[in-house]
Order: structure tokens, then sequence, then C-alpha cells
């Protein structure tokens, strides 16, 4: 049934056509259309002071402004993260700055954070009963200097923590100009340290624990790994998301001199190009953090032997987005089933 909407929906410019799935599927559940796929016992995972009902994730991108979480969460995900959200509202980068490859089964975008801002997040939080695992993806203003972006994370913190399961703290996007510099240690270390001081404050005044994760690229150095998880464990960060989108273009999807092509969009690759990139990666985050930490991966899942290898590769929790896109709400429990026996 998916392929024949999908069919419709890719007849339609990306964006518009996602825009007009989450309101399908938010009207959907008002309508109580929506069938609820709860998940059986067995599934869950306790991880970071959390019980996760499923393995199985919705990354941050998806539904940007948190509008859609009592719909998606009908889908059947043991969880959902929102955002990317930024202190003031923005909108983002100039469109189109959404592109499919349907031959590829990949997605490029240079979308840039566009959000209603995180004091509008926060009131939809309050408002759901989606009863899974709500995480919020925060990042900084495009206007804001990387010297200011300590501020802009610390105003986002206070705003959704009080209502979110955990916070992700994204500095890998491509899409920011200069974000992905404050990966390195003159800007990281400063910027995590004020949001373990907000966690911890935060911890004592609600009893929860609202876990604090960092979402990191997948071009990273081994020398910029190695450094990264050394801040990450210094500072008793509480987990990881493995990856972000790539800027690179692997030789085997390389536009040549083909200009129309998909892959020649500037933005981040996601989708089924980037899975090798991402099980390498979580390999040597596995090895550099130790076997305790936890690590959400995210990157080319499409299928449960996507997702199972990701968990071989050490990932704890699986997150997917395009995979989503180009097989439809039935991967979800794919997925679910091919893990029962993990």
């Amino acid at each position: 049934m998916y392929s024949l909407l999908r069919r419709a929906l890719f007849a339609i410019e990306p964006e518009r056509a996602h825009a007009l799935t989450l309101s399908a599927l938010q009207l959907a559940s008002k309508c109580h259309l929506l069938p609820w796929r709860g998940s059986e016992p067995s599934e869950a995972i306790s991880l970071m002071g959390l019980r996760f009902p499923n393995r199985i994730g919705l990354a941050a991108g998806f539904d940007k402004d948190g509008c859609s979480i009592d719909a998606l969460g009908a889908l059947g995900f043991g969880f959902i993260e929102v955002g990317t959200v930024t202190p003031l509202a923005q909108s983002g980068q100039p469109r189109p700055r959404l592109f499919r490859w349907p031959a590829r089964a990949a997605l490029i975008n240079r979308m840039g954070f566009p959000n209603e801002g995180s004091a509008a997040c926060a009131c939809r939080l309050q408002q759901r009963r989606y009863r899974g695992i709500c995480g919020v993806n925060i990042g900084k203003n495009a206007a804001t200097l990387s010297v200011a972006a300590i501020d802009d994370y610390v105003t986002c913190y206070r705003l959704v923590a009080p209502h979110a399961d955990y916070v992700a703290v994204n500095v890998s996007s491509p899409n920011t100009p200069g974000l992905r510099s404050l990966q390195q240690l003159e800007y990281l270390r400063p910027i995590l340290e004020a949001l373990i001081e907000e966690r911890n404050a935060i911890r004592a005044a609600s009893r929860r624990p609202i876990p604090l994760l960092l979402k990191v690229a997948p071009d990273l150095s081994n020398s910029e790994l190695a450094t990264i998880a050394q801040v990450l464990l210094d500072q008793r960060v509480d987990g990881l998301i493995a990856t972000n989108t790539t800027i690179a273009r692997p030789l085997s999807v390389s536009a040549g001199s083909d200009t129309r092509s998909p892959q020649a969009q500037a933005g981040g690759l996601s989708g089924a190009p980037l899975r090798p990139m991402v099980l390498q990666a979580i390999r040597s985050w596995r090895a550099a953090l130790g076997a305790d930490f936890p690590i959400i991966g995210v990157g080319g899942v499409a299928s449960s032997d996507d997702a199972v290898a990701m968990l071989d590769a050490g990932a704890d929790l699986i997150q997917i987005y395009t995979g989503l896109i180009y097989r439809g709400p039935s991967l979800v429990g794919a997925i679910r089933a091919g893990l029962k026996h993990r």
C-alpha cells in the first residue's frame, strides 16, 4: 500500500510532501484512525536511567517542532527525538533545500534548522500523550557566532529539558555555518560543562534523569574522535548519537560532472550510502568509549538486517529517518520483529 502512496508523494516537491505527510498523520491521530502499535515487555531496554519500550527511535529532523509526537508514536516507535530547535525561531536555508535520490535510497538536505523556536516546542512537549521516550535535539541560531554558542545551548536546554526525557546537543549538522567547528575542544568542552551543570540542577529539582547526549558527525578524523570521546568521559555526558549526515560523497555515489544529479547538491547526505560510514564510526566510538557507554546508532537503517548490523557494531539503540521515507511505516514493525530475539 505504501508503494502506491509513495509514488504520489514522490511526485510532489520533497519538503511539501513531508509537510503533507505530517498533516495527514496528525489528522488521522485526532480521528483515532491510527492503530496503536504497542511494545511487548520483552522489547524494552533500560538505558541512561530511562526505560525504552523498544530499541527503535525516530531521528531528529522528521518532526522539527514537536507537532506530531502522538501520531508518530502510534507507528510503534520506542522513542522519538524532535528538533533541531534553536532559542529563536528561524526560517532556515532558502528553498529548495531537500532533495531525494531514489536510485540510492538517499536524501540530501541543507535545511539549516528551520523551526518555531524552543519555547514553542516546549509547549507542545507538555501537551503530548505519547508515553514512549521523547527527546529533544537542540542547536544554535544561524546568526549566533561560535564564540557565543554556549548561551544558545543553555537557553534551549532550560526551556525544553523540564519537559523532555533526554536532550541531544547538535554540533554536527553541516547546514548551519560554523556549527561543526563546535566539535573542536575549545568550544565543545565549555558547552558541555555548562549543560552538565544545568542537567545536574534540573535532576536535583525534578528527580528525573534527563540524560544529556552529544550528536556527532561521521566525518571526524581518528584524532578528533579520540579527543571528543575523552571529553564525553571526563564530563560524564550520558550518551552519544552517531551520526549526523555526511558532507562526503563516497566514490560509489560521486556525481562526476553531472551537476543536475541529486548528489551534486550541497548539504548533508543520509540514507543507504551513509550506512558503511556509520557502522565504522560506531565501531570506533565503542572502542574509544568502552563497553558500557550508551550509543544511539543512526544512518542508513532500512531493514532489520541493517538494524542488527548496527547493534553488532556497538549501538544500544537505533534511529531511522530516510529509511522511513523510502520504506514507509511498516519499517518500524519489521525492524522490531527482526530484533525480538536479540
